[in-house]
């Protein structure tokens, strides 16, 4: 058994001069976020095509809303009169009687406020959606998790292929640091000097270029020239040339010919 305690003391019966205030105790059955909710409230609720509003029996229910609020709530109520002055207006519009020519030519004045109750109703299932949606604290609680994890160390596959590349890699290597064997050839400037006199004694001048044999080699072709310009410098032979840039010649002294 459920009992209370007032200064200490226990309380298991209703005090005889308990006064509660009128206005202690107030039950809210609906609650609405503005005109635009109200009515579109009002209109779900009577099953009312909202394309074709009825203004009558609509403007007469949101009034009777407008009233109650005005008693319980004057600032709240301040913001819905705007609408009621709406509703009466388009009602009155309504009612008042119009040329046939001119009824088709204006617009339903019921069309804005169609429209400004469509735009909010899109807007109010979107807002109920994001709702819907799972939030931290309300649906989700968030935890902290601790995740202790032991890698292993995975040594990778070795292909044939890789092993060829390396292998290949290795030889290429051994070629780069492969020592160099010189060979040294002997070779005489005094037996080079006495093939040119032979040649010469042959066809007794000759061009510069035949005296010599690339084929042989550079050491060759060194010697060769060292072997021509020591003929020169003895004057066994003669080095001539027409002109500038013309074919150089060479042929034997005249001593030499003789």
């Amino acid at each position: 058994m459920m009992a209370a305690k007032v200064y200490g003391e226990l309380v298991v019966e209703l005090p005889h001069d308990l006064y509660i205030p009128p206005d202690a105790l107030e039950v809210v059955l609906e609650a609405f976020e503005g005109p635009l909710d109200l009515l579109l409230y009002l209109i779900r609720k009577e099953n009312l095509d909202i394309l074709d509003i009825p203004m009558a029996p609509l403007t007469r229910q949101y009034l009777e809303y407008v009233e109650i609020m005005r008693v319980k709530n004057l600032e709240l109520a301040a913001e819905y009169l705007v609408m009621a002055a709406m509703l009466m207006a388009i009602k009155s519009r309504l009612l008042l009687p119009r040329p046939p020519a001119a009824e088709a030519l204006e617009e339903d004045p019921r069309a804005e406020l169609v429209r400004r109750l469509l735009e909010y109703e899109r807007m109010k299932q979107a807002a109920q959606k994001l709702d819907e949606l799972p939030q931290v604290g309300r649906d989700v609680a968030a935890v902290s998790v601790w995740i202790e994890k032991t890698i292993e160390q995975q040594l990778p596959d070795v292909h044939a292929q890789d092993l060829a590349e390396a292998w290949r890699s290795l030889l290429h290597r051994a070629r780069m640091s492969k020592h160099h064997h010189i060979s040294r050839e002997e070779l005489s400037v005094r037996e080079h000097m006495s093939g040119i006199l032979r040649l010469l004694r042959e066809k007794r001048m000759a061009e510069f270029t035949e005296l010599f044999n690339p084929s042989r080699g550079v050491a060759v072709l060194v010697v060769t020239l060292l072997a021509l310009l020591e003929l020169a410098r003895e004057l066994l032979v003669e080095i001539t040339q027409a002109e500038c840039f013309a074919p150089i010649y060479v042929k034997l002294a005249y001593a030499q010919s003789v």
